[in-house]
């Protein structure tokens, strides 16, 4: 059995792809900095059938991000497939001309420097399995930058540059680098954006490993 991993668990798309990995076969490794949180989303997908765990993670702290992916193959199995999506902070949302070079730090530390870590973690796991996916969930911003949201326009852009510079470096070794791009707000009622509707998304991804960039809906004109 493989592992899921999920950095950036939550109630909302975090949850939703969890449970579809999970049902999948997977055992889930759930990463978050909230351990309260944590265990309460263990504890709805053990009620599902699904063995997952929870390791708490701050992925400003790449130290204990790789520890917690470390854990995670250690306690569950290889990691086959990463997902890295954890939700920026507002304050990564200054408009273009209050942009600060030091404000930068914290949007580039979350955006580039924790997947990274991430990828590093795992990657050697994929390659003893011969076989891996890297799943990786950005805002519109990440392909139409906004001048309203500048720390996320700019580390998004860069976590697209690597993510798509690993789709083609790891491609010859059976690993699927891809990117979906969730250009609206995720809601329960949203036809293309709910949880349930992106977590099959993902997975949809995952199996037929087909390009590097999808879209959930048509960015907005």
């Amino acid at each position: 059995m493989t592992t899921f991993a999920l950095v950036g668990a939550g109630p909302g798309l975090g949850l939703a792809t969890a449970r579809r990995f999970g049902t999948a076969g997977h055992t889930v490794a759930l990463i978050s900095r909230s351990a309260e949180k944590l265990e309460g989303l263990t504890a709805e997908l053990a009620r599902d059938g699904i063995q997952a765990r929870g390791f708490t993670a701050d992925v400003l702290d790449i130290e204990s991000l790789d520890a917690a992916l470390y854990a995670a193959a250690a306690a569950l199995g290889p990691v086959e497939i990463l997902q890295y999506s954890p939700v920026p902070r507002a304050d990564f949302m200054k408009p273009v001309l209050s942009t600060a070079a030091d404000d930068l730090d914290a949007p580039l530390a979350f955006s580039v420097k924790g997947p990274v870590t991430a990828v590093n973690a795992v990657l050697p796991g994929m390659r003893r399995l011969g076989r891996g996916t890297l799943l990786f969930v950005n805002g519109g911003t990440a392909v139409r930058p906004h001048p309203d949201r500048a720390g996320t326009s700019i580390a998004f852009a860069a976590e697209s540059a690597y993510a798509r510079m690993l789709h083609e470096a790891l491609a010859p070794e059976n690993i699927h680098a891809a990117q979906l791009i969730i250009p609206g707000a995720i809601r329960p009622d949203a036809e293309h954006s709910s949880p349930e509707v992106l977590a099959y998304r993902l997975h949809d991804i995952h199996l037929t490993r087909d390009g590097f960039r999808h879209y959930a809906e048509p960015l907005p004109d």
